[in-house]
């Protein structure tokens, strides 16, 4: 079954939650009526081991991080989701950024 939005929730440092804010409003997301720019983050603290071969943007191979992150949702039209992650993929900092997509029902 295709769905015709699906909401994307996407876990980046806080300094740079801007940045991907605008990536995914520059590339189709947001859109809810007559509003644009929609989304909803919160704050909290994102925990990671970077393993041997990894290329990690922030702490040590084999040491345990924690960073402060947002967590950022909104809504995209499916049909702009390959150009969204691109997006997304482009500005976000981390070599294997956490993004989930989430079929939406009408």
């Amino acid at each position: 079954m295709e769905y015709q939005f699906v909401k994307i929730v996407v876990y980046v440092p806080s300094s740079h939650a801007d940045k991907v804010r605008e990536a995914l409003v520059e590339s189709g997301c947001g859109h809810i009526g007559n509003y644009d720019s929609c989304s909803f983050s919160v704050k909290g603290v994102g925990r990671f081991r970077p393993l041997e071969g990894a290329n990690p943007h922030i702490g040590k191979i084999g040491d345990i991080e924690k960073v402060e992150e947002e967590r950022i949702e909104t809504v995209c039209p499916f049909v702009k989701l390959k150009e969204v992650l691109s997006a997304v993929r482009a500005v976000h900092p981390y070599e294997e950024p956490a993004i989930d997509v989430c079929p939406l029902l009408n």
